[in-house]
């Protein structure tokens, strides 16, 4: 009853929004995990698995542009319980749970949620009635544990545990690090299984069935080996930065990072697939007030986006156009190929709404060299639209994350990248 139904923020969103980005508190940041909601079992008797997920939207307070909103794939398939004889699971082993809601009725300008899926079990089914069963859901302690030790969990609430501890698993690697790069690592890991794609996304376009694939699935699974380590064949490089996005009515910063590209490897590597991948994390101060909440420039304090220079452009008309971006209002990108944009898998329409951007390519190796530029750049926000607010000078962090890898194992990327960004250690030596 509390719930919108087309995306747009609740007073219970925006207030998690307010509590993670610190704009009460001293700007103390924090990383705040919510489950996306569940689909019950009756729901699966008026319409089938999927529709019934597809039809049951993310549910408040998941509109939270800084929370990370978790959903639920899969893995239980097999039933032994004699209880159960004649039921068989509803869905196959790496897809979507049954449980799971989605955004796919959401309007395409909010954010998209689930961010990402872990384990939640699987729904049975003898043809007429919808249920629950043990087998597919997963083993956790009692909460009396004197009368009964053990118990089982399902759902978007077992995979929001499961994310907990995988977020856990990042601090405890890199203690330092913010809660931006956090979100933005588990995000970054996540890839979506062969039975999500075909589920999901049977017209592989960007407008049809990869954002259905992205409404539904979120990212996909996030791998923990992949967000706290690098491999010869696939490296994270991680930027944390901050900068001013606005004066007074007007855009005042932009980030150009120099990306340190192994560009013998990449040459020698001629026209073997490389995948570039990046993601980009930050956390909004909702507009104070609901008024203009639907309007997606007047929720959120600032946008952020990032950009990556083509093969064939110059230094120079890369900063043209990401500084025409700035003044544009954040319009989409004219479609004649100038922006770069077809070669991105998800592409900006679906991956630039919300606070957290992610996306990759697939180029040849040899066409990747002059790629190593990435801008980070504002658009539209309330700290700039409500100048009276005095908000306009605010800064803002950001996490970027920026990987590339290859299906070659045997080829060494990381050795002459760590070789460029490892400062060189100056030793003193006393005169006689």
């Amino acid at each position: 009853d509390h719930n919108t139904f087309d995306g747009s923020p609740t007073s219970w969103s925006a207030a998690l929004d307010s509590i993670t980005s610190g704009a009460d508190e001293e700007n103390e940041k924090r990383l705040f995990l919510i489950s996306a909601g569940n689909v019950y079992p009756d729901e699966f008797v008026r319409s089938p698995y999927p529709d019934a997920n597809t039809l049951h939207c993310v549910e408040s307070p998941g509109q939270s542009w800084n929370a990370i909103t978790i959903g639920a794939y899969t893995n239980d398939v097999t039933i032994s319980n004699p209880d159960f004889s004649g039921y068989t699971p509803l869905t196959s082993l790496g897809a979507l749970s049954p449980y799971s809601s989605t955004s796919e009725t959401w309007s395409s300008k909010w954010p998209i949620k689930p961010d990402v899926l872990f384990e939640g079990g699987n729904i049975c089914s003898n043809g007429t009635d919808y249920t629950e069963c043990p087998d597919l859901s997963l083993l956790t302690t009692n909460y009396r544990p004197l009368i009964k030790q053990f118990s089982t969990i399902g759902g978007t609430s077992s995979a929001t545990a499961q994310a907990a501890w995988f977020c856990a698993q990042i601090l405890n690697e890199y203690p330092n690090i913010w809660p931006e790069t956090v979100r933005a690592l588990m995000i970054h890991s996540a890839s979506w299984t062969p039975e999500m794609k075909k589920q999901f996304c049977t017209e592989d376009t960007k407008n049809k069935g990869r954002r259905r694939l992205l409404r539904t699935c979120g990212y996909g699974i996030p791998n923990l080996q992949k967000a706290i380590q690098c491999m010869n064949n696939s490296v994270n490089m991680v930027i944390q930065g901050e900068l001013q996005p606005y004066d007074k009515k007007s855009m005042k910063e932009m980030h150009l990072h120099t990306l340190p590209w192994p560009k013998e490897v990449l040459q020698s590597l001629g026209e073997i697939p490389v995948t570039l991948k990046v993601t980009l994390s930050y956390f909004i101060e909702p507009g104070p007030g609901e008024v203009g909440w639907k309007d997606k420039y007047r929720y959120p304090s600032c946008g952020l986006r990032f950009d990556v220079i083509n093969s064939d452009e110059t230094l120079d008309d890369f900063k043209k156009r990401i500084n025409v971006k700035m003044r544009g209002d954040d319009k989409k990108d004219k479609g004649d190929g100038s922006s770069g944009s077809d070669r991105w898998y998800l592409g900006s329409d679906n991956r630039d709404v919300g606070s957290v951007h992610s996306d990759f390519c697939e180029l040849n190796a040899v066409d990747l060299c002059d790629c190593n530029h990435i801008a980070v750049f504002p658009v539209i926000g309330w700290w700039r639209e409500r100048d009276y607010l005095k908000r306009y000078d605010k800064k803002v962090r950001y996490s970027l994350i920026v990987s590339l890898s290859t299906p070659k194992t045997d080829t060494d990327l990381y050795t002459p990248i760590i070789t460029q960004i490892t400062p060189t250690t100056k030793i003193s030596i006393p005169t006689p």
